[in-house]
């Protein structure tokens, strides 16, 4: 049986792609509306793009704030993706959001400087910074790129945290990992071959 995976719809976010990208490899993917509907599923997607202060909002307003702790606490496969990932941190310097603290860090904006183009878009790589991470399987960490669009990027306490770094006018952390727990700051839905592979390494958690 192909895993089944839960899409977190809170308002924004974009869900056909990701939905898309888990049925290309193998998943049964569903969007839920609320928590009661988070029934007989194998792992939880988040994905996020716009405003992190309407993610977070949207996420305690549906009550999924409570429903994400829990399950990353209980080490079910979580996978978040842009604002999913900065939405785990403490509190992010865009429009000082509280975040729902599930992981102790900040997130932060990059730096204007001139010649620095604001916010980082386009494809980059994304080194690893955990020895033989099943999330990263079949993936070249010095060549594989990845599509990123932000403007800010999170700061995790704990170094074991960080899964990848990228290089961009300095480096930053751009993903984590932690048990069964993932989450990318770029996107993979839009990074074609590579990205897709990292959607295939979740499905192979969740099963």
């Amino acid at each position: 049986m192909s895993a089944r995976i839960a899409i977190i719809n809170y308002g924004m976010g974009n869900l056909r792609s990701v939905e898309n990208a888990l049925v290309r490899v193998g998943a049964s993917p569903k969007v839920v509306t609320e928590p009661s509907e988070v029934t007989d599923v194998e792992g939880l997607v988040l994905p996020g793009v716009g405003a992190l202060e309407d993610c977070v909002d949207g996420l305690r307003a549906s009550n999924f704030d409570d429903l994400i702790a829990g399950w990353i606490q209980e080490d079910r496969p979580f996978m978040g993706v842009c604002l999913g990932l900065q939405a785990l941190f403490d509190v992010s310097e865009e429009r000082h959001v509280k975040g729902l603290g599930i992981f102790s860090g900040k997130v932060v904006r990059f730096v204007s400087k001139p010649g620095f183009k604001i916010p980082h878009m386009g494809w980059n790589t994304a080194r690893t910074e955990q020895n033989d991470s099943p999330f990263w399987e079949n993936l070249d960490s010095e060549r594989d790129h990845f599509y990123f669009v932000h403007s800010y990027y999170a700061v995790p306490e704990d170094s074991e945290l960080v899964l990848t770094t990228t290089e961009y006018d300095g480096v930053f952390t751009s993903s984590i990992a932690r048990a069964n727990t993932l989450a990318c700051q770029f996107h993979p839905e839009k990074s074609q071959e590579k990205g897709l592979q990292i959607y295939s390494n979740f499905v192979s958690i969740c099963n």
